[in-house]
């Protein structure tokens, strides 16, 4: 871990809370709504966060799975997101919600016209710029989270 936390602190309540108060809080509540308010099909939103998780190389992301209604996606669902490009497990919207997280993550200069020709004809705007913020969210945190050493830490909070 590359920050100091003190003897019996939980290091992502310590850091995200007790370090940075106001943008921690702030970054933490955001994180949450991403999990809570959610309208993406679950397996196109676990297709963009694992492939997320992947590429930042978060520990913790990597391992979680979003569970909605009792409901998760498959054990071996993260060996189809990282062969994105030829799994047959994947229908048309989860693929396009894989690439667009590995472009959004990697070169988002590479999203082009043809690209957006095939979200836009598979996806709402309104689904777009919700996935898009989730994007945002998990490839700044995750990669925080990573960054700092906190990854082996992280457990998402209840509350």
């Amino acid at each position: 871990m590359i920050v100091d936390v003190p003897e019996g602190k939980d290091p992502i309540g310590y850091v995200w809370g007790e370090m940075v108060p106001g943008i921690g809080t702030a970054a933490a509540k955001f994180s949450m709504k991403v999990y809570s308010d959610s309208t993406l099909d679950l397996r196109e939103f676990e297709a963009a966060r694992l492939r997320i998780a992947q590429i930042n190389g978060c520990i913790f992301c990597q391992d979680w799975r979003t569970e909605r209604d009792g409901v998760k996606v498959e054990a071996d669902f993260d060996a189809a997101v990282r062969d994105w490009r030829t799994t047959d497990a994947f229908d048309d919207r989860t693929r396009l919600a894989a690439e667009y997280a590995e472009r959004y993550a990697l070169d988002h200069h590479s999203i082009d016209d043809e690209f957006w020709a095939r979200m836009t004809a598979a996806y709402e705007q309104r689904e777009i710029v919700e996935l898009t913020m989730c994007l945002g969210s998990w490839l700044a945190f995750g990669r925080l989270n990573r960054v700092l050493g906190l990854d082996t830490a992280c457990v998402i909070p209840t509350h």
